[in-house]
């Protein structure tokens, strides 16, 4: 099979890897517009989960991946002075440009042709049995086709920003401040020895009462640090300044498809869904996106049912998740029902931020509940009933309001 991968990102390059590994005669080439090497998003994070699964795929790259990771297995809360340090799952953050590094070599050792700075548009794509596009949220292959594939995008309400730190994180660490226009958090995470991933999100009326609606980079980024002095132990904010020297500031995006596939072409990672970037899971659901591909192509030697019995698959193994993003993007954007906690009681809603019952139940009363139930189990399973009901009805009014 002629293979053309339109975007030289994680899922690109590992389905790259996996097709040359079912097959090594399939001819494959990944296409990125980009130079090599001059990827930009600081660290990304994974779950134990995940390297399990690069393990069972492809135990090469996996150890390598392990090998440039670093891990944590605990958070840290800070809100005002106070403090609170629980122990979660174990987690991993990489550079993403360390990621694309390791994944680019071990695609070359395959054989697995790499056209960098070879951008890829509708009017230029590629002569394959199969096209795949993996260029991201904005992808141009998609839009091409935006009423066949039947894309929505719903902008969130509040503002974030995507930056780097020399302050080494070694908890997942969180920290909320408060302001005279409101309150402004962020996350932190460690992605290697010198480096750390902060992202920083407030709401509206908070960015602009502070200004960073009208600061430059240079004029943000002290702010910031100012704001955030507690935590960063006199370590800077790295940003990237754009055309005209302002911030980057967004408001996230959450991405949905009606369909995956247009005749040839197929749908992988941010071109196809966008899940809340609080959750820690995009660079996960695209290399899974890699991964239920690879195996559908061998499964179904007819491409139509290869390409349908992927997207159902991973459309299910989506469910789950997005509800999640979606529930957990809301806690944030409704953080004043839950600042004024202890912060052991803050710091464990945190944790659950994601659940379907949260926003219907007074904040104390869940906390209450949810201790309970880590102790009864007749509690435990009316909660795992009750969530996923109430999360399906409202999914479903929201979905008739839109049709309305």
């Amino acid at each position: 099979m002629k293979v053309a991968c339109v975007g030289g990102g994680p899922a690109g390059l590992y389905l790259s890897i996996l097709l040359k590994l079912q097959d090594p005669s399939h001819d494959i080439t990944v296409y990125e517009r980009n130079p090599e090497g001059s990827t930009y998003g600081w660290g990304v994070t994974y779950w134990r989960g995940l390297f399990d699964k690069l393990h069972a795929h492809d135990p090469e790259s996996a150890r390598a991946v392990e090998e440039h990771s670093v891990r944590w297995n605990h958070g840290v809360a800070h809100v005002r002075d106070l403090a609170t340090r629980q122990d979660g799952d174990e987690g991993h953050g990489i550079g993403r440009h360390r990621l694309l590094e390791l994944l680019a070599a071990r695609a070359r050792s395959l054989d697995v042709r790499l056209e960098f700075e070879h951008g890829i548009t509708p009017e230029n794509v590629p002569d394959a049995d199969l096209v795949v596009a993996g260029d991201g949220v904005h992808s141009a292959l998609r839009t091409a086709h935006a009423e066949h594939f039947g894309t929505e995008v719903r902008a969130g309400r509040n503002h974030y920003v995507w930056l780097g730190t020399t302050k080494v994180f070694d908890a997942f660490t969180f920290a909320f401040v408060e302001t005279d226009h409101g309150w402004i958090w962020c996350y932190g995470y460690g992605f290697g020895p010198d480096r750390s991933t902060c992202v920083i999100e407030c709401a509206p009326e908070t960015w602009t009462g502070l200004g960073l609606d009208r600061a430059d980079e240079g004029e943000g980024l002290a702010l910031l640090e100012k704001l955030f002095a507690d935590i960063l132990d006199g370590h800077a904010l790295i940003g990237r300044s754009s055309a005209d020297g302002s911030a980057q500031w967004l408001n996230f995006r959450t991405l949905t498809n009606r369909t995956w596939s247009h005749g040839n072409l197929v749908l992988m990672g941010d071109a196809a869904h966008t899940t809340h970037y609080s959750i820690g899971a995009g660079t996960t659901l695209a290399l899974e996106d890699a991964m239920a591909l690879a195996e559908a192509l061998r499964e179904h030697a007819e491409l139509p049912e290869a390409l349908a019995r992927y997207e159902r698959r991973r459309k299910a193994e989506l469910l789950s998740v997005q509800s999640a993003a979606r529930y957990s993007a809301q806690w944030y954007e409704n953080l004043p029902r839950y600042i004024g906690l202890p912060p052991q009681q803050m710091f464990a809603l945190l944790g659950q931020r994601h659940s379907p019952l949260l926003p219907y139940v007074p904040p104390q009363l869940y906390y209450r509940i949810d201790r309970a139930a880590g102790q009864l189990e007749v509690l435990r399973r009316f909660k795992r009933w009750l969530g996923p009901k109430i999360a399906r009805n409202v999914h479903a009014r929201a979905l008739d309001s839109r049709k309305d």
